[in-house]
């Protein structure tokens, strides 16, 4: 009985290491992009470590626990944080849609872009043929920019505030351009990017990050940068994006991508801005990824 017991307490052993180890790497992707893979289950890595606490517990592990326990909590409480802390609702509203190059539903995706009257539209995804669509919101949204893209398309902005001339350029997986806000006693200029990252490591996401990195750099000024980053926005990657641009993220994080699951969706669709800002959720309309809307402040 006592070595079976042992087993036991081996192999609990064990898997508590290997997801501590799993959760810990998750913090490592200044060392190398593969710790922002690993960021992506922070959530998953968190609980398992506290299940797995526990059990190391009654194992006779209590120290191993503790520890174990602690980092658990302190690093899941962060993830509680992200999902639950609502953002300060301000001037501008940001509509940000992956809107699938395949999507048989564009018709009810205007009509929601349409519902939520936003003051900017950001979109990833979009095909070259999908430009009528995007004319069809000119009415309300009369300025428009679409870069061209690989064979899912690239990434468009439209707006309502006029683009200031000689701005809107085109990046990989970025369109960007200069608008003017505020009133006519009190015009105030920012940038609004629009972002499709690469999948992340063993993909090409660290690569792509570094030749956007630069382009970021030199946006001067206030920016609301929103898109879909295949990355949470504690990844390594993203902050870099977001800490170059002088951006917060619109909490709470909400899962948007339900490409794998319609019950857990992933957090890897961002809106930021440079004070932040207030998101929610809106009907997927035919894409793999629902929509977001936020309230932001410059």
């Amino acid at each position: 009985m006592e070595d079976k017991g042992r087993i036991w307490q081996q192999l609990i052993g064990i898997g508590l290491g290997l997801a501590v180890l799993g959760l810990a790497g998750g913090y490592l992707g200044w060392l190398h992009p593969l710790g922002d893979s690993l960021a992506v289950g922070r959530a998953v890595a968190a609980a398992a470590v506290l299940v797995l606490a526990v059990f190391a517990s009654f194992a006779g592990l209590r120290m191993a626990a503790f520890v174990s326990m602690l980092l658990a909590l302190l690093t899941g409480g962060q993830v509680l944080l992200a999902y639950s802390w609502p953002g300060l609702a301000g001037q501008y509203s940001v509509y940000q849609k992956n809107v699938l190059f395949r999507n048989a539903e564009l018709p009810a995706l205007a009509q929601d872009i349409r519902a939520a009257d936003p003051t900017l539209v950001t979109l990833q995804e979009v095909l070259p043929e999908n430009r009528a669509w995007m004319e069809g919101l000119q009415d309300v949204w009369p300025h428009q920019l679409l870069c061209p893209g690989g064979a899912v398309g690239g990434a468009a902005i439209l707006s309502r505030l006029p683009t200031v001339e000689g701005t809107a350029f085109c990046g990989p997986g970025l369109a960007a351009m200069q608008v003017v806000g505020g009133t006519a006693d009190n015009p105030e200029r920012f940038w609004v990017v629009s972002v499709h990252l690469h999948w992340p490591w063993p993909y090409g996401q660290p690569d792509h990050v570094k030749l956007l990195l630069p382009i970021l750099d030199k946006l001067e000024g206030p920016a609301i940068m929103a898109g879909d980053f295949n990355m949470v926005r504690w990844a390594n990657s993203v902050r870099n994006m977001s800490d170059i641009l002088g951006v917060r993220a619109a909490g709470p994080m909400v899962g948007s991508y339900i490409g794998l699951s319609r019950i857990f969706p992933l957090p890897i669709d961002h809106i930021f801005a440079t004070g932040g800002g207030r998101v929610s959720l809106r009907p997927a309309a035919g894409s793999d990824h629902l929509g977001l809307l936020a309230q932001v402040v410059l």
